[in-house]
């Protein structure tokens, strides 16, 4: 009797029937346009906002354009120019200059930081909110601030280098003087942000590595290139990648700390173009000379170096997690 019972109850909580495999294709959407309306305003946001200028631009690389009038096609014209433009590698080289001087002590400083924090256990979470007001601070405001350091008369950078009996140096009107200005605004903005991330990997580090080294006798060099270093590997280059291409992406530093001796492609980046980058160069085309034809062009140029070298970036880091797992 109570076996019936049972095998009555267990009839009565028998799992439903799954029926969404069984309806039509149009069923299946009309039951699943909640969703598809929760998602929707991303793709539609990106549809406005990212797809529909992109291929605006594209169109526009193959024109001749000053922003009124009628828009001229010109095959591809401006892609020719493009190949033999001597601003145009004059603003890749300045870029990748500007990289290699912002990001090496970016790394530098980013680590030194992250290690002290790492060492210090009071008010460590103060300290981590002070190093990243720097990369939440607008980048026009701090480019204020650093052209009044930099300053040919006033500014700290002339103050510290006469406590060495130096004369004044007239840092923005100077070719390899715009560059330190520049790399050094980019070097105080991303430390902070930097040595957080190297944080975490120093805090993901298992302790009893080092407790084994100092039994073995090793000192805090030894430690740090042979146990800390290999395993913020992966940090490291995420960090070379992004600086990477924010790097190729500047704009705010070279057009807030030059902007005011620029009328034109011609004369953007200061002295000599010494702070010319490619997008402000494709800005100084684009919105000072109007030539929106050319500077479509340039901002594809700027999209196919900024994919070469993240490509370089990913075929280095494949390499090394090939290594590793071998």
């Amino acid at each position: 009797m109570s076996v019936t019972k049972a095998r009555r109850g267990d009839a009565q909580v028998s799992p439903p029937v799954d029926n969404y495999r069984t309806l039509s294709t149009w069923q299946r959407v009309k039951k699943s346009l909640p969703q598809y309306g929760a998602v929707s305003p991303y793709f539609f946001f990106f549809l406005v906002f990212g797809a529909m200028p992109m291929l605006f631009t594209m169109a526009l690389a193959f024109t001749s354009w000053s922003g009124l009038g009628e828009i001229k096609f010109i095959g591809i014209e401006n892609f020719r120019y493009l190949v033999t433009d001597p601003l145009f590698y004059k603003s890749l080289g300045n870029t990748i200059v500007l990289w290699f001087m912002a990001t090496v002590p970016t790394l530098t400083l980013a680590t030194i930081v992250a290690l002290t924090l790492n060492s210090t256990m009071r008010f460590s979470t103060t300290y981590r909110v002070i190093y990243l007001i720097p990369n939440v601070t607008s980048m026009v405001a701090m480019g204020i601030l650093f052209s009044s350091l930099f300053s040919s008369q006033f500014g700290i950078a002339n103050a510290l280098i006469n406590l060495f009996g130096f004369e004044n140096i007239a840092w923005l009107q100077n070719e390899w003087g715009i560059k330190v200005a520049i790399s050094a605004l980019t070097t105080w903005s991303f430390v902070g942000y930097n040595a957080l991330l190297i944080l975490a990997g120093l805090q993901a580090i298992d302790k009893t590595q080092y407790e084994s080294a100092a039994l073995d006798g090793a000192n805090g060099w030894n430690t740090f290139f042979y146990i800390t270093l290999p395993q913020l590997r992966a940090i490291v280059l995420f960090i070379t990648l992004m600086s990477t291409i924010g790097s190729l992406q500047s704009f705010t530093e070279a057009q807030v700390l030059t902007s005011s001796l620029s009328s034109g492609a011609a004369s953007a980046g200061g002295v000599g173009n010494s702070g010319l980058t490619m997008v402000l160069y494709f800005y100084s085309v684009a919105f000072q000379e109007n030539r929106y034809g050319y500077g479509a062009t340039i901002a594809w140029g700027v999209f196919v170096v900024v994919m070469f070298f993240s490509a370089i970036n990913w075929l280095v880091t494949r390499e090394r997690k090939e290594r590793g797992t071998r």
